[in-house]
C-alpha cells in the first residue's frame, strides 16, 4: 500500500525547461511540431502541436503518448541503467543495491513465476474460505490492510486540518475494483459494457485462483455476489467533485464518537492490530460510507458476499505480481477495455516500477547523482522567485479583491515553501527485507514496511522536510497543508529542460509550471487553507462571493467542452475546477514574469524563427501538452481524472488569456475568441 496525498494537488502531465544565459539562445520553438495548415485562430492545439501528433503516433503499448510520456520513458530507461548495473554488480548483503538488484531479478524470473502459479496467495485465500462469522471476518478485513490490501477503506498519515503542525490517521473510502462508483451505476454510456467485461475478469481470476474449489462456489456466482456487493459499496461512496470539498471530508472524531456516527467497525481493534493502540482520534473523511461498511461487517447474510469480496481484493491486488494468466487476465480488463491499450507494457518496465515503488528514494539517490545538474537547481529557485514576484503584483492589481484579503493572500504567498530537485534527508531501507523466494512476497514486505513508517508518523509532527514526490518523479505539485511547492529532478530535463532556449519560451513551459503549482494555493480548495497550512476561512465575505462567481464561470465554460459523440460525453467542469484555475493563473502569473524580466533587462522583443516572445511563449505552453490518445482513456480520464485533457488545456483554456488573443490576433468571429466580459478573471 502506497500512502494516497489527498492533500497535494499535482500538475499531472507538466514537464520543464530552463534557459542558458551564457550562450546564445535559441527561440526553443520546434518548427516540425507546428502544423500550420491549421488556423491559431480556429484550433491552436493543432497548429502547435500537429506536427509532433503526426510524428508520434500511437503504438499498441500506449493508449496516451504525449511530450510528457517521452520525458517519463526517458526516465524509465535511466532508472533500467541504473537497476542494471547494480544487477551486474556484486553488492554487499543487505545493502541497498543487493535490495534493488534481488527485488529486480525476483520480479524478472518468469520461469520461477509461472512455475509458482497461485501459490503466493493461496494461504490467503484459504484463510478467507474458513471464515465462520462476522466476528472473524472483520478480523480477516484488519489483517488484510496490515498486509496493504485494502478492502471497504484505506487508513493513512495526513497533516490535522484544524492543526496543520499535527499528523493525524485518515480513514477513506476505497474497495471497488472498477475504481470509479459511477462505472456501477450510470446506465449509459459505455458503463453497462465495463460491467459485464469486469464481471468476466472475476469470472476468470476465481477459476485461475482456484477460488471456487475452496469456496463451493461457481466462478460465475461468486462474480455476481462481489459485483453486487461492490455496487452496494458504490451507492454510498461520496462522488469526486464531494471529494474535492475539504469541508465535506474534514470529520475527526475520538473512537467513541465514530462508534455512534458510523458503529459497526471495531475501530479500536483496528488501529491496535495496525499498530496503534493508544490511538483516541483520527479524520472519518467519508462518514456515511462508513456507516455502510460498517453494516455489511455485520450482517450475517452478507458474510458469504464479504469472504468472496475479500477473496477477489486478494486476488486483483496480486494479479500483476502472479504468472500470467493472471497478468494478462488483469490487462484485458484494465488495460485493453478501460483503457484502450493493445499491447501490454514490457516486463522490464513493469518490474522497474515495482522497483521504483518499493525503493524509490534508495533509486532516487543514484539517479540525482548521474542525472541531474546542480545548476538546474539553482535555476530553478531563481525563477520560482520570480514567479512570486509576479504573483503578487496580479494579486495587488486585482479588482476584484478587497485590501485585506489582498494582504493575507501576499503573505501566504511570500510564505509558500519551495522543493527542488531532491530533498536533504533521505529515506532509510535498511529495514526493508527483500528475499529471493516469490514477486508477491516481496511486495507484501515492501507493503508492510510502508505501512509501519506510515504509522510512525501519526499522532507527532509533521515533517515539513518529507517529499511528497520521488526524484526521479516526472511531476510537480502543491500541498496546502505544508504550503509547499515540490519540482523533483525528473521534470527538469530534456526534451523540456531546454538549457538554450530564451526567456520567452522557458517562461512559457517551466514559468506556468511554477506559476500553476503556486495557483493551487489559491484555488478553489487552496484558498480554503492560510499559510500555516489549516483549514481556516481567511477571506472577506464578499471576496469569497466574488471568487465563486468567477470560478462558476470555468466550471460553465468547461461543460459545454464535448469530449466524445458517441456516447455523448462532456468534460466535467466542477471536478476539473482546481486543475483549470491552476492553469488559467499559471499562464497569467508566467506571462507577467516574462514581462518583468524583459523590461529589468532592457531586451527588445524580436522575433525568432518569425514568432514574437509572446507567441513563442504561449506555443511552449501548447507544446507541453502535445499528446495522442485513445478514446477509452478519454472517457476514463474525464470520468476519473481532475485534470483536464490535454487538448482542451490549450484550446479551452487560451480563450481566457487576453494576452494569448493578443499574440495571435485573434478577432471576434474565430472558434479561439472569447469576449472579454466571458473570460474568467481570477488570478
Amino acid at each position: 500500500m502506497k500512502k494516497t496525498l489527498l492533500a497535494i494537488m499535482t500538475l499531472s502531465l507538466f514537464a520543464a525547461t530552463s534557459c542558458n544565459k551564457g550562450s546564445e539562445l535559441s527561440s526553443g520553438v520546434n518548427l516540425d511540431n507546428l502544423d500550420t495548415t491549421f488556423d491559431p485562430a480556429e484550433d491552436f492545439y493543432h497548429y502547435a502541436c500537429g506536427g509532433w501528433l503526426k510524428a508520434h503516433p500511437l503504438d499498441a503499448e500506449h493508449s496516451r503518448y504525449g511530450a510528457f510520456d517521452v520525458l517519463a520513458e526517458t526516465n524509465q530507461e535511466q532508472l533500467r541503467t541504473l537497476i542494471d548495473s547494480l544487477v551486474n554488480t556484486q553488492n554487499a548483503a543487505g545493502s541497498y543495491g543487493d535490495k534493488i538488484a534481488t527485488l529486480y531479478k525476483v520480479g524478472m524470473d518468469t520461469a520461477t513465476i509461472e512455475q509458482q502459479g497461485v501459490e503466493p496467495i493461496k494461504p490467503y485465500l484459504e484463510e478467507i474460505a474458513a471464515l465462520k462469522t462476522t466476528a472473524e471476518s472483520q478480523a480477516e478485513m484488519r489483517r488484510l490492510h496490515g498486509i496493504g490490501i485494502n478492502p471497504f477503506f484505506a487508513m493513512f498519515n495526513e497533516a490535522d486540518a484544524s492543526d496543520a503542525n499535527m499528523c493525524i490517521a485518515w480513514f477513506y473510502q476505497t474497495g471497488i475494483g472498477m475504481g470509479e462508483r459511477d462505472y456501477y451505476l450510470e446506465s449509459k454510456g459505455r458503463e453497462p459494457e465495463l460491467r459485464k467485461a469486469y464481471v468476466k475478469l472475476m469470472e476468470t481470476q476465481f477459476a485461475n485462483a482456484g477460488y471456487d474449489k475452496m469456496s463451493g462456489k461457481t466462478p460465475a456466482q461468486l462474480a455476481k455476489m462481489v459485483m453486487d456487493f461492490e455496487t452496494r459499496l458504490a451507492k454510498a461512496q461520496y462522488d469526486n467533485e464531494t471529494n474535492r470539498d475539504p469541508f465535506k471530508t474534514n470529520n475527526k472524531m475520538t473512537l467513541d464518537t465514530a462508534n455512534i456516527k458510523a458503529p459497526g467497525i471495531d475501530y479500536k481493534a483496528y488501529f491496535a492490530e495496525i499498530g496503534l493502540p493508544e490511538l483516541t482520534s483520527f479524520n472519518m473523511c467519508q462518514p456515511e460510507y462508513f456507516q455502510e461498511v460498517g453494516k455489511a461487517l455485520n450482517e450475517t447474510k452478507s458474510l458469504e458476499a464479504v469472504k468472496a469480496y475479500y477473496a477477489w481484493n486478494v486476488i486483483n491486488s496480486a494479479a500483476s505480481y502472479l504468472s500470467s494468466n493472471f497478468v494478462n487476465a488483469n490487462f484485458e480488463f484494465y488495460g485493453r477495455t478501460l483503457s484502450g491499450a493493445e499491447q501490454i507494457r514490457p516486463r522490464w518496465k513493469r518490474v522497474t516500477n515495482t522497483v521504483d515503488g518499493a525503493m524509490g528514494e534508495a533509486l532516487g539517490q543514484l539517479y540525482v547523482e548521474r542525472y541531474f545538474p546542480a545548476a538546474a537547481k539553482h535555476r530553478m529557485v531563481e525563477m520560482v522567485n520570480n514567479l512570486k514576484e509576479a504573483f503578487a503584483m496580479r494579486i495587488h492589481d486585482a479588482q476584484w479583491m478587497s485590501e485585506g484579503t489582498k494582504q493575507r493572500a501576499i503573505e501566504k504567498l511570500s510564505t509558500i515553501m519551495v522543493k527542488v530537485g531532491y530533498p536533504d534527508k533521505w529515506r532509510d531501507y535498511s529495514g526493508l527485507e527483500i528475499k529471493n523466494d516469490s514477486y508477491f512476497a516481496n511486495v507484501i514486505r515492501s507493503n508492510q514496511f510502508d505501512i509501519a513508517y506510515m504509522v510512525s508518523k501519526i499522532d507527532k509532527p509533521v515533517d515539513k522536510t518529507e517529499w511528497g514526490m520521488t526524484p526521479q518523479t516526472v511531476n510537480a505539485y502543491y500541498n496546502p497543508t505544508t504550503n509547499e511547492i515540490c519540482f523533483p529532478a525528473g521534470i527538469l530535463q530534456k526534451p523540456f529542460f531546454d538549457m538554450n532556449a530564451d526567456d520567452a519560451f522557458n517562461y512559457g513551459a517551466i514559468g506556468v509550471v511554477i506559476g500553476h503549482e503556486m495557483t493551487h494555493g489559491f484555488d478553489d480548495q487552496g484558498r480554503h487553507y492560510d499559510k500555516n497550512g489549516n483549514l481556516n476561512d481567511w477571506w472577506e465575505a464578499e471576496d469569497t462571493a466574488r471568487f465563486q462567481k468567477n470560478a462558476q464561470v470555468l466550471v460553465d465554460w468547461f461543460n459545454k467542452v464535448k469530449i466524445s459523440d458517441d456516447p455523448e460525453v462532456y468534460a466535467n467542469g466542477k471536478l476539473t475546477l482546481g486543475e483549470n484555475i491552476a492553469d488559467n493563473g499559471g499562464l497569467h502569473i508566467s506571462y507577467q514574469a516574462l514581462q518583468n524580466a524583459l523590461k529589468k533587462r532592457q531586451v527588445n522583443e524580436k522575433k525568432m524563427d518569425g514568432f514574437t516572445p509572446a507567441q513563442r511563449f504561449f506555443l511552449a505552453y501548447a507544446g507541453v501538452w502535445a499528446s495522442n490518445i485513445r478514446e477509452e482513456m478519454k472517457l476514463q480520464l474525464t470520468a476519473a481524472d481532475v485534470h483536464s485533457l490535454a487538448e482542451n488545456r490549450v484550446n479551452a483554456t487560451l480563450p481566457h488569456v487576453t494576452e494569448f488573443l493578443e499574440a495571435f490576433g485573434i478577432q471576434p468571429g474565430c472558434a479561439m475568441y472569447l469576449a472579454p466580459e466571458l473570460r474568467a478573471q481570477l488570478w
